[in-house]
């Protein structure tokens, strides 16, 4: 339990740093869009991108893990779509608690597996990033064109948005260099690194910033459903796909942490530019990240 707190908590004092300079809204509210953008179109693609292309995954049978995440991930798709189904959420509404709970936050992950699991759990992160990173996004943006709007998008303008996504353009690449043994080559491979640990912490402070406590507090009914979904319900699927795809060891533990992460800021700018619930995917944000500091030492000490 120790070791995990203090691995742990370094990753929730970058966050709080970024909520206590936006407090002291130094060094002034014109630098976060731009630097959310810079990170969503740049950094974060560029850490996607070197993850994924640099890993060394020879020794591992990588399918298992990445069944167990798929498993896990459509389990929670399905459980929410009955909710949708039951609810008298709006169609907004679902699309937000659709991001907030499936979506999961590869900063918040990627820094806590680093701190307690090192270089080899790097390397089987980027087996989480190829597996969900791309379903994820492309659920994300089929549920957000199909409920958020007065209509629903066409095939053809789904697929334009998917073309058009950082995130599933940088997994893309970094798979096929990968799989075809080019990596990045010369220079490369260093750049997209310097890059990449700007997306971590970068990332974490703008989640910080990001946080809006008085939005929560406003829709705390749908923010506890949806942060339980992810923090709770979304590692007790993981746990037992894991037992059903005979995963163990240092992936076990990998997915673990993956499943109890909260929800993805990313989730945030795309509901802006779907016309999805902003002001409550917001609020879904800073109830799951500030739960996440309590639930996910707890989930990894009981689940692992």
């Amino acid at each position: 339990m120790i070791a995990i707190l203090n691995a742990l908590i370094p990753v929730f004092l970058v966050i709080a740093l970024g909520a206590a300079i936006k407090r002291f809204d130094f060094p002034g509210e014109g630098l976060w869009q731009p630097l959310d953008r810079l990170t969503y179109y740049v950094f974060f693609p560029a850490l996607l991108l070197h993850t994924l292309a640099t890993a060394d995954l020879t020794t591992f049978d990588v399918w298992p893990m990445a069944y167990t995440l798929w498993a896990g991930l459509f389990s929670m798709v399905a459980l929410l779509m009955v909710l949708r189904a039951t609810s008298k959420l709006t169609g907004p509404q679902f699309a937000s608690v659709f991001q907030g709970a499936a979506r999961w936050n590869g900063f918040v992950a990627l820094a806590a597996i680093g701190q307690l699991y090192g270089p080899e759990g790097v390397a089987l992160a980027a087996v989480s990033f190829a597996a969900l990173v791309p379903t994820v996004n492309i659920l994300s943006v089929v549920i957000l064109t199909r409920y958020a709007g007065d209509t629903p998008a066409g095939f053809v303008t789904v697929l334009k948005l998917l073309s058009k996504n950082p995130l599933i353009l940088a997994c893309a690449a970094g798979i096929f260099l990968n799989v075809t043994g080019i990596r990045l080559p010369g220079p490369l491979a260093p750049t997209a690194d310097i890059l990449g640990k700007a997306a971590l912490t970068i990332g974490l402070l703008a989640i910080g910033a990001g946080l809006r406590l008085d939005h929560a507090f406003q829709t705390k009914g749908i923010v506890v459903l949806t942060s339980t979904l992810k923090l709770i319900v979304m590692p007790l699927f993981m746990l037992g796909w894991c037992m059903v795809f005979e995963v163990e060891g240092m992936a076990r533990l990998v997915i673990l942490l993956c499943g109890s992460v909260p929800g993805a800021t990313s989730s945030y700018i795309l509901a802006r530019q779907l016309g999805g619930d902003a002001t409550l995917m917001a609020s879904l944000i800073t109830g799951s990240t500030l739960l996440a500091a309590l639930t996910m030492p707890l989930m990894l000490v009981i689940l692992s």
